[in-house]
């Protein structure tokens, strides 16, 4: 069944099925963003995603992929933003909710691994009490309060996929064994790795306190940057 009619809302549609192939279509656009020879050289978060957020747009238009379009900088809680969202095209039902053209169904953070100064290692994960983790931020109900399913997005500008995805679960298992706000549950698992296409992807699951869903299920889209990082940013 399609997943919208045009002009009012749908209904039976399959759990998941949106925002699933949803995250699909971006993961698999990332080599072809990556790779396109115009795209200008930068490795800063806010260029990059602003490129990979029109790159979706232009694909999904190209290919015909009618489920979403997407967003650069969605507010969230307070005056905080997140990098990227996917938006209906029409009124929809996804997951049992309803949502209007002006309402993500899914929201995406960008990160780059590593970040681009020694004090910010840890980003990816928690910024501490500055609270501008990637992860940190869908814990605490700051990032995608309303969903149960959102992404993060690794601009990997060094190391292996595997150093990172060990990287990350240490960090996590230290934060599991100082605070009771982590635990061993929210390590990341499931590591898949496309080496022909240099993309990656892994799943994490965190319970939260102060949100209305009771906890976001993270699908993490990593691409290998490392041959494209001619530039400077921040």
């Amino acid at each position: 069944m399609n997943d919208r009619i045009q002009g009012r809302i749908t209904s039976g549609l399959a759990p998941g099925t949106t925002v699933r192939k949803t995250l699909q279509f971006v993961k698999s656009q990332l080599p072809g963003w990556r790779d396109m020879p115009a795209r200008p050289p930068v490795s800063g978060e806010e260029e990059l995603n602003g490129q990979l957020c029109k790159y979706l747009n232009a694909a999904a238009r190209r290919q015909n992929f009618s489920m979403a379009y997407f967003h650069h900088e969605e507010r969230q809680t307070g005056q905080r933003r997140i990098d990227l969202s996917a938006l209906p095209p029409d009124p929809a039902v996804i997951e049992g909710r309803s949502y209007s053209v002006l309402d993500p169904f899914l929201v995406l953070e960008g990160k780059r691994l590593p970040p681009p100064k020694p004090d910010r290692e840890r980003e990816y994960v928690t910024g501490e009490d500055k609270k501008s983790g990637g992860i940190q931020r869908f814990k605490l109900g700051l990032h995608g309060a309303r969903l149960r399913h959102a992404g993060m997005i690794g601009y990997v500008q060094r190391d292996s996929f595997d150093d990172w995805f060990a990287s990350i679960n240490v960090w996590i298992t230290d934060l599991a064994e100082s605070t009771s706000e982590w635990s061993q549950e929210d390590c990341l698992s499931e590591l898949t790795t496309d080496t022909a296409n240099r993309v990656a992807s892994c799943i994490s699951v965190h319970h939260r306190v102060d949100a209305v869903t009771g906890e976001i299920h993270l699908s993490h889209l990593w691409v290998d940057m490392q041959q494209a990082c001619r530039g400077n940013g921040n």
